[in-house]
C-alpha cells in the first residue's frame, strides 16, 4: 500500500485477487488504476477492480463500475461479461417485493438492454431467469398492493386495483386468486353502496363470477367463489322483491 511502485502494487493486487482477498486487491487496484493509463494492463484492471466490489457484495458500485468498464472498452473480449455482471449486480440489489420497485425496473432494463446486445451470449439463459424473477417480484408488490385494498376494506379500489391487474398480468401466477378477490370485493362494495346503485354493482360482481369460473373451473378458490355468487344472487332477489319495477 506504501510502496511506490506500480507494478509491484499491480503484481500484489493480482495476487490478492487470485486468492480471493477482494478486500486488499480493491484497494490496490483502486490505487494503481490511475497510474495505468494507456498501459495494456489497465483493461483487466478496471475489471478485476469491478470484479472485487461485485465480489464483496458492493452491488451498486460494481453496476457502476462495470458499466464505465464497457463504455471506456466497447470492444474488449470482457465487455460480454461486464455488461452480464452490471445487470446481474443490479439484479441482486433489487428489493424485497414490499418495497420500492423503481430499482428493480432500472435492472430489469439492463438485463433487456444485454439481451439485445448480445443475443446468443452464454449467460443469456441465466439473464432471462433473472428478468422472470424481476418480473415476478413486480407482479407480487402489484398483486399484494391491491389485496391490501381488499384487507383494507377499501372494495372499490380493491375492484379496480384487482382489474387492471388482471388486464397487466394476465398470466400470474397470482391471477387466479386476484380474480376471486375482485369477485369478493365487488360483492362488499354493492353491499355497501346506496340502494340506487346496489343492483348494478350486484351484477357486476356476478360478471365477475362467470369470468372467473370460465377461466379458473377447477379453482382452489370455486367454493369460496361460489358461496359469494349465492350470496349475491339473494342480495339481488331482496333488491327485486322490494322494487318489482328493477326485476
Amino acid at each position: 500500500m506504501k510502496s511506490n511502485d506500480v507494478d509491484l502494487k499491480y503484481k500484489a493486487a493480482l495476487e490478492y485477487y487470485e486468492k480471493g482477498d477482494y478486500y486488499r486487491a480493491n484497494q490496490l487496484l483502486e490505487q494503481v488504476m490511475p497510474l495505468m493509463t494507456g498501459r495494456e494492463e489497465a483493461e483487466k484492471a478496471r475489471f478485476y477492480y469491478a470484479n472485487t466490489h461485485y465480489q464483496q457484495r458492493e452491488y451498486m458500485l460494481s453496476a457502476f463500475q462495470f458499466r464505465t468498464f464497457y463504455e471506456t472498452y466497447p470492444r474488449s473480449e470482457l465487455a460480454e461479461e461486464a455488461m452480464f455482471l452490471q445487470a446481474k449486480s443490479l439484479y441482486n440489489d433489487s428489493p424485497d417485493f414490499e418495497q420500492d420497485q423503481t430499482s428493480t425496473v432500472t435492472a430489469m432494463e439492463s438485463i433487456q438492454e444485454f439481451l439485445v446486445r448480445y443475443p446468443t451470449s452464454q449467460y443469456a439463459a441465466e439473464a432471462n431467469t433473472m428478468f422472470d424473477d424481476l418480473s415476478a417480484k413486480l407482479d407480487r408488490k402489484s398483486f399484494e398492493s391491491a389485496r391490501l385494498y381488499h384487507k383494507l376494506r377499501y372494495y372499490k379500489s380493491a375492484v379496480v386495483a384487482f382489474t387492471n391487474f388482471l388486464r397487466e398480468n394476465p398470466s400470474s401466477p397470482y391471477s387466479e386468486e386476484a380474480s376471486y378477490l375482485r369477485i369478493d370485493s365487488q360483492y362488499r362494495y354493492a353491499l355497501e353502496s346506496v340502494p340506487d346503485k346496489q343492483q348494478e354493482r350486484f351484477t357486476e360482481a356476478i360478471d365477475f363470477y362467470q369470468a372467473f369460473i370460465d377461466q379458473y373451473p377447477d379453482s382452489r378458490f370455486l367454493r369460496s367463489a361460489e358461496q359469494v355468487f349465492a350470496s349475491t344472487q339473494s342480495e339481488l332477489e331482496k333488491i327485486k322483491k322490494t322494487n318489482p319495477s328493477n326485476s
